[in-house]
């Protein structure tokens, strides 16, 4: 898969974004607020599909806001970094509560 677009014979390079969502949909039906990780090319295309339903199974069914993101030059890069959010976020409550605090 090519993930750079030519522009006047040079490769441009897309950036890569590993990033955190966060959702209160559940709040009014007594749940708790969550949290989701994940990596992309486009953060506001990647938005609107978790949004309309079309993201992650695990994100289906309510309305997300970026929380957190971070920039990357390479996919692996990021999908390191994803996977290393992913692990903390489950076991390090500080950074959890820190995370929901950054809701607008």
């Amino acid at each position: 898969m090519d993930t750079s677009n030519k522009m006047d014979g040079k490769a441009k390079v897309k950036p890569c974004y590993a990033y955190v969502l966060g959702s209160w949909s559940d709040c009014a039906k007594g749940g708790s607020p969550r949290l989701y990780s994940g990596w992309t090319h486009d953060l506001e295309k990647r938005l609107a599909a978790h949004n309309a339903g079309k993201g992650a199974k695990a994100t289906r069914g309510r309305d997300w806001q970026i929380l957190h993101f971070e920039t990357f030059k390479t996919r692996g890069a990021a999908m390191s970094r994803e996977a290393e959010l992913k692990k903390t976020l489950k076991t390090n409550r500080s950074l959890r509560q820190e995370m929901f605090a950054r809701k607008d």
